[in-house]
């Protein structure tokens, strides 16, 4: 396979998994089928920036979107992107963008359709964690036992 083809199937790879915060170096340079080191080089000889460079461009075009249309906090954007640290991420939003996050959003709030409700973003965005069933019963076992033991004590 040539060196070109290698190197897109692992681009595609970060266009694929972008919002990952585990998403790391090593993981990335596997699907290219290089060492982390060689990776690095060839991907910046072939695109023009290392591959974190072109992930944080990825993520900061994605909090961009939700900031213009999604009624969610920096924070919640900051995760949703994939970042874990809001202070980094709100760093590298301005070095992209020349405003912080809050101000991009004052700045291009109102420009179009009304703003996504966050609960929608949060779901069409897979946010929300599934409910473990166990723990669900587990938790509704609890609430029985309480009003039953509520219900003795009235008497």
């Amino acid at each position: 396979m040539d060196k070109v083809r290698q190197l897109r199937l692992a681009k595609d790879a970060m266009d694929r998994e972008w919002a990952d915060p585990a998403l790391d170096l090593d993981a990335v340079a596997a699907h290219a089928g290089y060492s982390r080191y060689h990776f690095v080089r060839a991907f910046k000889e072939v695109y023009g920036q290392t591959p974190g460079q072109y992930l944080t461009h990825r993520r900061i075009e994605r909090a961009e979107e939700y900031l213009r249309v999604a009624n969610l906090t920096v924070t919640e954007i900051c995760h949703l992107v994939g970042f874990s640290s809001l202070g980094t991420f709100s760093a590298k939003f301005k070095a992209r963008t020349g405003l912080s996050p809050s101000e991009y959003r004052d700045k291009h709030v109102g420009r179009g359709a009304a703003l996504i409700p966050g609960c929608y973003a949060m779901l069409w965005a897979g946010g929300f964690r599934q409910r473990d069933s166990s723990s669900e019963e587990q938790r509704d076992s609890s609430s029985e036992a309480q009003q039953d033991s509520n219900s003795e004590e009235a008497r």
